[in-house]
C-alpha cells in the first residue's frame, strides 16, 4: 500500500486520534485536523466561512490530500461531500446526506419503502401551536435539521405543545440559517416547499426499546456490521449507555437490517458509513425507525474495538480511500462493551471533580476503562457546549469493557464514585 497518505479529519480530538491510531491502515497513514471543535461551532460562524476556511487549509498543506472524512453531525456531515466534491475525493452525494439529516425528507423517503415509522406531519411555526391532524400524544417536536436531541421535545398534552414550540422558536434559527444555506445547493421535491430549513416535524412517539444499527455502502453495496443497544435512564429520553453487541433476538436484529437496507437504498447513500436509531417493542414485536444518520457513531467506537478487535471509524477511512471496509468480528478482549452517560437533571455549578491522575490510576487498576469528564470544576453545567440535551447535563462519558453485563456495572459504580463529581445547585433550580 502507499505510504504517508493524508488524511484530513474534520473536528479531529485527541479521544479518536488515539482510535484512528488503532486501525490496520494507520501506519500508512497520517490524520490531520482539518478545523478544531471549537471552530464547527457553527451558531459563531457562517457555514460558508467554516467552509472557505477548511478549504484554504487544505490547499496550503504541503503534501497530497488523499481523503477528507468525519464522525460528527451537522455541521460535519454536510460539510464533507462539499469538500470532497471540490477536491475529487470519495464521498456521499450532498443530495443523499441531506435526505437523511432533513427529518421531514427523510420521513417522505422512508415512507416509499418502509411501513415502520411513527405518524408524522409538518408544523408551521408561524401558525397559533396545536396539534397536527390526524396525530396523537403523546408526540415529538423536533426542527426538520436537528443535533444531539437539541430542541427536540416529547410532549403529552396541549400546554406542553404550545411550551415546547415557543422554546424552539427561541433558538431554532441557530441549527436552521446554517442548514439553510445547504439545502440552497439542491433541488428539492414539491412535497418540501413548505418545509424550509426553520420548520418543524411532529411525530409520534414510538414505545420500546432502542437499538442502532451500524453499516456502510460502498459502490452500491449495503453492509451492516453491527446493531448496539441504547438504555435510557428511567422515565427519560436521556441515554444513560450504549451497549454491544446487542441482547435483542436474532431474528429482530435481521429484521433491522432489512429495514436498513430498503432504507439507505432508496435514500441513495453511498460511499459512506451509516447508522440509524430504531425502536423496538417485545410485547408486539413492532419496530419503528427513528432517525438515519449520513455517518457511524464516534460514541461507538471504543465498544467496537473491545468487542470486535477495531473501532468502526475503520469503515469511514477505508471507504475514503476505496479501500475494504470490512470489520474483524469477535477479536476484541472483551465480550461486551458500554458507554456510560453520567448525567445530571438540573443545572448546577461544579464545585469538585477527581484529578487527571486519579483517573489513569483506577483506570490501570480497573483494565478496559476510560473515564472522559465533560464537566470541570467552576463550569455551570448550562453553559458547557454540545454536554447537554433539551432535559439533562452530561457530566462525564465512562467507557467499559468487561467479560459480562455484571462486570459492566461494576467497573461503572467504582468509575462514579472515583470521578468524585460535587455540584451545587444553582439559585434558579433552588428556588
Amino acid at each position: 500500500m502507499p505510504a504517508d497518505r493524508n488524511i484530513f479529519v474534520l473536528g479531529l480530538d485527541d479521544l479518536n486520534l488515539r482510535s484512528l491510531g488503532e486501525l490496520p491502515a494507520a501506519a500508512d497513514c497520517r490524520f490531520h485536523p482539518l478545523l478544531t471543535r471549537d471552530e464547527l461551532q457553527f451558531e459563531e460562524r457562517q457555514l460558508t466561512d467554516l467552509l472557505d476556511e477548511a478549504q484554504r487549509q487544505l490547499r496550503e498543506f504541503d503534501g497530497t490530500v488523499d481523503a477528507i472524512v468525519g464522525y460528527r453531525d451537522f455541521p460535519v456531515t454536510t460539510m464533507l461531500p462539499i469538500l470532497c466534491h471540490r477536491f475529487g475525493l470519495r464521498s456521499p452525494s450532498l443530495e443523499s446526506v441531506v435526505k437523511c439529516e432533513h427529518k421531514y425528507w427523510s420521513r417522505l423517503e422512508q415512507r416509499k419503502v418502509i411501513d415502520e415509522h411513527p405518524r408524522f406531519a409538518l408544523l408551521d411555526l408561524e401558525e397559533p401551536a396545536r396539534l397536527p391532524d390526524g396525530l396523537n400524544y403523546p408526540v415529538w417536536i423536533k426542527p426538520v435539521k436537528s443535533y444531539s436531541s437539541k430542541y427536540a421535545y416529547k410532549v403529552r398534552d396541549d400546554e406542553q405543545f404550545c411550551a415546547a414550540v415557543a422554546e424552539i422558536k427561541e433558538g431554532i434559527e441557530q441549527i436552521g440559517k446554517p442548514f439553510e444555506y445547504v439545502v440552497k445547493q439542491l433541488e428539492l421535491p414539491r412535497e418540501l416547499a413548505d418545509a424550509g430549513p426553520q420548520a418543524c416535524i411532529v411525530e409520534e412517539s414510538m414505545p420500546g426499546d432502542q437499538a442502532t444499527v451500524e453499516g456502510y455502502v460502498q459502490d452500491g453495496r449495503i453492509e451492516v456490521y453491527g446493531v448496539v443497544d441504547s438504555h435510557t435512564y428511567p422515565d427519560t429520553s436521556s441515554f444513560l449507555r450504549y451497549q454491544y453487541p446487542s441482547a435483542l433476538p436474532g431474528d429482530v436484529q435481521d429484521r433491522l437490517a432489512d429495514i436498513s437496507r430498503r432504507v439507505i437504498r432508496q435514500i441513495g447513500l453511498d460511499h459512506s458509513t451509516f447508522c440509524i436509531e430504531f425502536f423496538y417493542d417485545p410485547g408486539t414485536g413492532a419496530i419503528g425507525l427513528l432517525e438515519v444518520n449520513p455517518r457511524h457513531s464516534q460514541s461507538h467506537a471504543e465498544l467496537f474495538s473491545q468487542v470486535d478487535g477495531v473501532p468502526n471509524h475503520h469503515c469511514m477511512v477505508s471507504l475514503a480511500l476505496g479501500e475494504n471496509p470490512r470489520l474483524p468480528f469477535r477479536q476484541g478482549p472483551y465480550a461486551v462493551a458500554a458507554k456510560w452517560y453520567l448525567r445530571r437533571f438540573r443545572d448546577g455549578l461544579v464545585r469538585h471533580r477527581a484529578g487527571e491522575d486519579e483517573l489513569r490510576a483506577l483506570a490501570k487498576e480497573l483494565g478496559g476503562v476510560d473515564m472522559v469528564p465533560v464537566a470541570d470544576a467552576g463550569m455551570r453545567l448550562s453553559e458547557a457546549p454540545e454536554a447537554h440535551d433539551s432535559y439533562s447535563y452530561e457530566l462525564a462519558h465512562v467507557y467499559v469493557g468487561a467479560d459480562d453485563e455484571h462486570g459492566l456495572r461494576e467497573k461503572y459504580e467504582r468509575c462514579v464514585a472515583a470521578l468524585d463529581f460535587v455540584i451545587d445547585d444553582t439559585e434558579e433550580d433552588s428556588t
